[in-house]
């Protein structure tokens, strides 16, 4: 075989692995999502996929491998809401207005992932809490942070505020909208339950401007 038929064929390979891997993903997030972690086998995962159990294992060695994969595939919108975050211009409250617009949106049409990652939450795993907050979320947690710290520098944000606190008050306050906007619609005068946009804009007027008025802040100090 000549060097360019061994390129060409290695080439088609690559691109039938990548497809395979990608039928693979697709079957594994479908199974995960309405069995969870612990009732999708891999032998289902493979069925699904329309591939042989080994082949799965060929491109991902291990079950955790491949639900973290998974997580991490789901997730790649909310990498680029945080670059997207991380790169915009403007004053911070309308940067983090945009993206917990984007946040909340990408969270209620990721359905089936929003409610596997919840659901993996409340079993209260220590060993799976660790590798989501490392492997899935801990890298864009730290982005959200650093835009807070730097708006703090820039003396837009008061600097005894924990920019940590901050950005997981946006990021739960989506999570729990998700979670109870079922509950919420029955709730009296709750009209925001309808409308995820008032509700983020909402929280971000909270979180930047309190609910105090200037008067009464005053006098609480």
């Amino acid at each position: 075989m000549t060097a360019a038929r061994t390129s060409t064929h290695s080439a088609a390979k690559s691109r039938e692995d990548s497809r395979t891997a990608q039928r693979i993903l697709k079957a594994a997030e479908a199974l995960f999502s309405e069995h969870g972690y612990d009732g999708a086998s891999m032998n289902a995962i493979a069925k699904r996929a329309g591939v042989s159990k080994a082949n799965v294992f060929h491109h991902f060695p291990t079950k955790n491998g491949l639900y973290l994969a998974v997580l991490s595939h789901c997730c790649s919108r909310g990498d680029e809401l945080v670059q997207a975050l991380d790169s915009s211009e403007g004053n911070v409250v309308e940067r983090l207005r945009t993206f917990a617009r984007e946040h909340l949106n990408f969270v209620l049409k990721q359905d089936h992932i929003s409610r596997l990652i919840a659901r993996e939450l409340l079993k209260n795993r220590p060993k799976r809490a660790e590798e989501l907050a490392q492997q899935i979320f801990g890298r864009n947690f730290e982005r959200i942070v650093s835009v807070l710290r730097n708006a703090q520098a820039q003396g837009e944000i008061r600097r005894e505020i924990d920019p940590a606190a901050v950005a997981v008050l946006l990021i739960a306050a989506d999570v729990f909208y998700f979670q109870s906007r079922a509950m919420l619609r029955h709730l009296p005068h709750a009209q925001f339950s309808h409308e995820p946009q008032r509700y983020t804009d909402t929280l971000l007027d909270i979180i930047f401007y309190g609910a105090l008025t200037s008067r009464a802040h005053k006098a609480d100090k």
